[in-house]
């Protein structure tokens, strides 16, 4: 062994070592109280709701603060800091009634002020927020972003301490999902104007209003939280205390576990699933995404849907996902991933799949166009970004259609950075993707290959004319309709290949209850306690 690689194992002893010893005051197993220990997967770059991208941060921040809906355990919004709202007749105007009782963790009363500072900060084009599009379907919210009005002009208006009249572009039925989002939280506006720039960052000016407030910050090590008394709803938190260690590596979040240093955790590594099923820890959560490959419709050989719809049929996602993938994932036959209710149904269940595997009729379509058994086709690389399941999954595909189709092709992969912008460009012929949804409605992926842009170079009047029509509309069954007929249409134009559906494996305590696991990939641990 050399010695570099002598120095990373004693790091790595002394990171985990630091992690154990650095927990023990949790107590043990059967002796923590009501204090929850979950494993955050990675350090939060910031806890600025408007700022924040990544899912720790998310996380963190849904314990934190609360919008005027929070989800329930069906992904439904329901009353938060909104007591009750009214909704005008043409789905255009909201009028949201906050609690009078709502309150900062700080003491401060939660106002409509507050809202209206929040989402206009979101939106601001100073503040350059990469969650400002979320807030797109508020009335001149776009246009704003793009400094082509004033913020007074924006569809956001504080009538009052606890009244926020809020204007819409066009009817937007998941809108109160949408505040249920946290780039729809509000944020304390007499702290954040007092410290813009590092507020978020400081657990004294850190005040958020929701279930708990944080007390103790260790950067890259450990995050603390107290129930947060001023909550309008604490009566229904149980937890007193969560004690958050933070570590990047699945396996030191999975021993925290296992030595009773720790509650919960995400990501096991795969190779453990089996043992930990057998024991009665692995559990699998939807998780509202899809991993799939994208054509670029406009390049060669795929401008022609014959040849996408033949490397579609040729690929199987069973052995893909039993050999490769793994982790509890789910072969995807269709677009819009499962978990999403509508009307009492799952969307998934309501339409059928559309994707199909079928060599035989792979090889003829190929043929048809004048590529019999991969003859004459084009040199065709796939894209990825850098990582080896990425890699692996590639390899498997890649040999899936050399058998099938008879067809060579060649693997390339990039840095993440420059991959993502080497499919903005359309500078690939086919690449891999994924797409995790922002809210909880069928719209979060149908809208992603409407026109002017999307990564597919697909144009398609009729699926934006069904897009536009389930946007513009309130009734539930005509947008639905609308949405399963684009999805349809997504398919029969072969935009893509869906591989897998995303879940969330995990590992968690007998004796921790009463948490919900969002489809968005969310732990809420409002209403979570400890079971001795």
């Amino acid at each position: 062994m050399d010695s570099k690689k002598i120095i990373t194992v004693i790091t790595v002893i002394t990171v985990m070592t630091m992690l154990l010893t650095g927990l023990t005051g949790c107590g043990k197993s059967g002796d923590t109280g009501q204090t929850l220990r979950y494993v955050l997967e990675a350090e939060p770059a910031t806890l600025d709701p408007a700022k924040s991208t990544a899912i720790p941060e998310s996380l963190v921040e849904l314990q934190l603060f609360e919008g005027l809906t929070r989800l329930n355990t069906e992904d439904q919004p329901v009353a938060g800091v909104a007591e009750r709202w009214d909704v005008s007749p043409d789905g255009l105007k909201y009028v949201f009634y906050l609690r009078p009782s709502a309150k900062w963790s700080n003491g401060d009363p939660v106002t409509a002020h507050d809202f209206e500072f929040a989402w206009k900060r979101a939106l601001s084009p100073e503040l350059a927020s990469e969650n400002a599009y979320m807030l797109f379907p508020i009335k001149n919210g776009q246009a704003y972003n793009e400094k082509k009005i004033p913020a007074d002009q924006v569809g956001i208006k504080a009538v009052n301490d606890h009244t926020l009249e809020v204007t819409l572009e066009k009817p937007t039925a998941y809108f109160l999902s949408l505040t249920a989002f946290h780039a729809f939280y509000p944020v304390n506006k007499k702290i954040v104007t007092s410290s813009p720039d590092k507020w978020s960052a400081d657990i004294t000016t850190l005040i958020g209003n929701g279930p708990f407030k944080i007390t103790g910050w260790t950067h890259s090590s450990k995050i603390e939280f107290a129930k947060n008394e001023q909550y309008w709803d604490a009566a229904a938190v149980k937890l007193l205390k969560m004690e958050w260690p933070i570590s990047d590596s699945q396996s030191t979040r999975l021993a925290l576990v296992e030595n009773n240093q720790a509650d919960m955790m995400v990501e096991p590594p795969v190779v453990e699933h089996d043992r930990l099923t057998q024991a009665g820890l692995l559990k699998i959560s939807p998780y509202l995404g899809i991993y799939y490959y994208v054509f670029n419709t406009q390049k060669a050989p795929f401008d022609n849907v014959k040849v996408r719809q033949a490397f579609s049929l040729s690929i199987n996602r069973e052995a893909l996902v039993t050999n490769v993938v793994k982790g509890g994932k789910k072969p995807a036959y269709a677009w819009v991933a499962p978990g999403l209710s509508s009307g009492g149904k799952d969307f998934r269940d309501e339409s059928n799949n559309f994707a199909k595997e079928d060599k035989a009729l792979a090889q003829k379509l190929l043929a048809e166009v004048g590529y019999a058994a991969g003859q004459g086709l084009p040199p065709v690389t796939l894209l990825f970004n850098t990582s080896e399941m990425h890699k692996s999954i590639a390899e498997a595909i890649q040999e899936m259609w050399k058998q099938n189709l008879g067809v060579t092709v060649t693997l390339s992969n990039q840095e993440s950075k420059v991959f993502l912008e080497s499919r903005a460009q359309g500078a690939f012929q086919i690449a891999r993707a994924s797409w995790i949804g922002d809210y909880a409605d069928p719209m979060a992926f149908m809208d992603v290959f409407k026109d002017p842009s999307n990564d597919a170079k697909y144009h398609n009047p009729a699926y934006n004319s069904l897009i536009e029509k389930a946007q513009s509309t309130l009734d539930q069954p005509i947008r639905l309709a609308a949405m399963h007929e684009a999805e349809k249409l997504l398919f029969e134009d072969a935009v893509i290949i869906p591989i897998y559906y995303t879940t969330q494996p995990f590992v968690v305590k007998p004796y921790v209850k009463g948490y919900f696991w969002s489809v968005l990939g969310l732990a809420d641990f409002k209403t979570a306690y400890i079971e001795k």
